[in-house]
């Protein structure tokens, strides 16, 4: 799920039983679970990953019960000037530090400079 905290605190309870079902039934070894009232049959190798972004408006805090269900990792800001370099070199140039500065910085400058628009993507993918 991404995003996970921008989905409102009644459903995210909901999603709560619906997640402690499943990993209750995996923690058991179980082959079939009752889930929402249908017996389904339960893949063990089955995992659900939420992403969040905290601090921002109309984002909420997880409640409790569904904090203790997944365990948090913390991302940070890439580096873009070595994935520039990087890259740079894979490709065979050699002056590949100087120039991933430079093309950094005119990502940087059109991200911030030009009108947003959803063909624009200034992402280092």
């Amino acid at each position: 799920f991404d995003e996970f905290n921008r989905i409102d605190l009644e459903v995210l309870s909901v999603v709560a039983q619906q997640i402690m079902t499943i990993q209750r039934g995996i923690l058991s070894g179980a082959e079939r679970i009752v889930f929402e009232g249908t017996d389904i049959k339960l893949v063990a190798s089955s995992s659900v990953f939420i992403t969040m972004n905290p601090g921002y408006a109309g984002r909420s805090e997880l409640p409790d019960n569904l904090k203790a269900l997944f365990r948090t990792v913390a991302m940070m800001v890439p580096d873009y000037a070595m994935i520039a370099e990087i890259s740079l070199y894979s490709v065979g140039f050699v002056n590949a530090r100087p120039l991933s500065v430079k093309i950094v910085a005119v990502y940087r400058l059109c991200s911030e400079q030009l009108s947003s628009q959803y063909h624009y993507d200034y992402g280092m993918r």
